[in-house]
């Protein structure tokens, strides 16, 4: 099993992104709110595909948003 990360990400509207892989939990920080969203049961591979995504924002709209559950840390 991985370890936890963060990468930095460029994006108007997150920094970075991190993953826990031992709670299939993705955090995304949202530069405006200051709010931390946090996913639950997103797979490492959807997590890193986020982490290099070109359009991070549209890639947690159409790829995370819709398929995982959503609270507020």
């Amino acid at each position: 099993m991985s370890e936890p990360w963060r990468k930095n990400v460029f994006s108007s509207m997150v920094s970075e992104v991190a993953y826990d892989p031992a709670k299939q939990e993705l955090m995304v920080p949202w530069a405006k709110s200051g709010k931390v969203s946090v996913y639950s049961g997103v797979p490492e591979g959807t997590a890193l595909d986020l982490s290099n995504a070109p359009s991070v924002g549209f890639f947690i709209n159409s790829e995370i948003k819709p398929y995982f559950g959503h609270r507020y840390q």
